[in-house]
């Protein structure tokens, strides 16, 4: 038995129509169709509730309907030798890249700018930028930053990105480790970042790396909220160091009402729809991943816990 479990009753309803025709001799469940948490073997979620997983006593496997796992590796109520398959992608990487597309562009042909210049009512033409000449750096080359970065090295920008350990990646310039990051973030006229949230990313973007962009440089985070200090990017737009930021994550979400980042001339914001789990492209990773189990052999995008994703 496999329960499907997410926050929304409609989107539950979503996907057991697409899970039973893809599986139908497989029986498929939303909680409160769960009568005996011991027939229980797989859950397939996003957002369970506290305590779900302490009642499923043969539970083998936990799927997530998305690419972060960092809230489900703080439960308690979930062993540490449990496997955890996240989505490689799920439809979620082309998302990302036309989402950071939009704000290179929007830097490119200074949209922010302008934006800002029609609030104060000043018509003032500013002198055209090319793509080449324009660097960005992308942290993180996973599945989905590897797409971002390729898809922004296609459009003809000057493409760098960062990871923990060293990659190859055509056309970027791959970098990673300590120095590596120090050299992105000094050569990035627009940084964005799609790292995971993990005990080595939290707090990356601090002040004095916000500090080491180059001066009028642009922050995109479609990554996770706890890697940037919202404080430290504040203080470096009111001081105009950097001129403009897109966020999409936030240490708080929704984002409290109070946050000066709403009313924030230089910053866009955008309530974390970067990129969406597509429930056919989540359904079908998950049923050739059931299979895989079945036959006894390892699926592909198994959490490492000591990694955190």
């Amino acid at each position: 038995m496999i329960l499907i479990h997410t926050p929304s009753p409609k989107e539950v309803a979503a996907y057991l129509q697409l899970f039973r025709a893809a599986l139908p001799q497989q029986t498929f469940i939303a909680l409160d169709e769960m009568h005996d948490p011991a027939l229980v073997e797989y859950v397939v979620t996003w957002g369970p509730p506290p305590g779900l997983f302490g009642s499923l006593a043969r539970l083998k496997a936990v799927f997530t309907l998305g690419a972060g796992v960092d809230k489900l590796l703080v439960r308690d109520d979930l062993s540490p030798a449990l496997p955890i398959y996240r989505l490689l992608d799920g439809g979620m990487a082309p998302q990302m890249a036309e989402y950071v597309r939009f704000g290179v562009l929007s830097y490119q042909r200074h949209m922010d700018i302008y934006r800002r210049q029609q609030a104060a009512g000043v018509w003032k033409m500013l002198a055209p930028r090319l793509p080449g000449e324009v660097r960005v750096g992308v942290l993180g080359l996973g599945e989905i930053g590897r797409a971002v970065a390729q898809a922004l090295a296609a459009d003809g920008y000057a493409v760098s990105g960062w990871s923990r350990t060293p990659r190859q990646l055509a056309g970027v310039d791959c970098l990673f480790g300590d120095e590596g990051l120090a050299e992105l973030l000094a050569g990035s006229d627009v940084l964005a970042c799609v790292l995971p949230s993990t005990p080595e990313t939290q707090g990356l973007l601090n002040a004095e790396r916000l500090a080491a962009l180059p001066a009028g440089a642009m922050l995109i985070n479609a990554g996770r909220g706890d890697l940037l200090d919202e404080q430290a990017l504040l203080a470096q737009l009111d001081s105009g160091h950097l001129r403009c930021a897109q966020l999409d994550v936030f240490a708080s979400e929704p984002l409290p009402a109070d946050s000066r980042l709403w009313q924030h001339p230089a910053v866009t914001v955008t309530p974390h729809i970067a990129a969406i789990t597509l429930r056919r492209e989540a359904v079908e990773q998950i049923v050739a991943k059931l299979a895989l189990l079945g036959a006894g052999e390892e699926p592909d995008g198994r959490v490492i816990r000591e990694r955190g994703y």
